[in-house]
């Protein structure tokens, strides 16, 4: 385990610098959750306030969900660069983990939501987010699960196709019905009936859903009980995959 660890940590410090070298993509991807909130939001108080609640305490969470799954899978792009410049192939040649080559990069993804995430909160919590600490802590710890996944889920996909040309395509695809379906933007109860059912079969939907409960101090055990084992679910089976994919790439 220790070995694990100091593999993993020497990957993360890696993966930080060169993060610390260009945060453009940190700043990046921050920006599109704060715009959201900042020329999205306002337009939310009528339609929100017929659930006689605070736009922003609704908005924040889903912006959280947002911001974790869509941040973290562009996390592949930057593997398909270290893979045309040989770097995947020169961690080949060492003894380190196949594992600690995934999660030291996923540490790196972790920190970074994590600080846009604090960022995203404390920004609502200005613009008049209601204060909730614990429901806070526990929809930011789901969500940089499910941004965990999402990244560990993009790194192997973009081992397997190693083309930015194929997997921007698939990202958006992909990215498509979760926003509109996972009830992210607007309340999926004041749409179609049929979307609304449709909804219900879209993970994602329950994962918002446990985190705007957080947010509310509603923890409900069913809702709690969908998004919490979602979230674990995805995290377990998207490091299942990425550490499979590396460790096929450098059988």
């Amino acid at each position: 385990m220790s070995t694990f660890l100091r593999e993993t940590s020497i990957v993360f410090n890696r993966q930080l610098r060169m993060n610390l070298r260009n945060p453009a993509w940190v700043i990046i991807g921050m920006l599109q959750p704060v715009l959201y909130l900042l020329l999205f939001g306002p337009l939310l108080e009528p339609v929100i306030g017929q659930l006689g609640v605070n736009q922003y305490t609704w908005f924040v969470p889903g912006m959280l969900v947002q911001l974790g799954i869509f941040g973290a899978f562009f996390a592949g792009f930057s593997l398909i660069g270290e893979w045309r410049e040989g770097v995947i192939e020169a961690e080949r040649v060492t003894p380190a983990s196949r594992s600690a080559l995934l999660m030291g990069r996923l540490g790196r993804d972790l920190l970074q939501l994590l600080v846009q995430a604090l960022i995203l909160v404390g920004l609502g919590l200005v613009m008049g987010m209601e204060w909730n600490p614990g429901g806070i802590l526990l929809g930011v710890v789901l969500t940089i699960l499910l941004g965990g996944a999402c990244a560990a889920a993009s790194n192997a996909f973009a081992l397997t196709v190693k083309s930015e040309d194929v997997m921007a395509p698939v990202i958006n695809l992909v990215m498509m019905p979760v926003l509109l379906l996972s009830g992210i933007l607007l309340p999926m109860s004041f749409g179609a009936a049929w979307l609304d059912t449709l909804a219900d079969f879209m993970p994602i939907r329950h994962v918002v859903d446990a985190v705007r409960g957080a947010f509310f101090g509603d923890f409900d055990a069913s809702t709690m009980g969908w998004g919490v084992g979602w979230t674990v679910l995805l995290f377990g089976l998207a490091v299942w995959w990425g550490t499979a994919v590396f460790r096929r790439e450098n059988a």
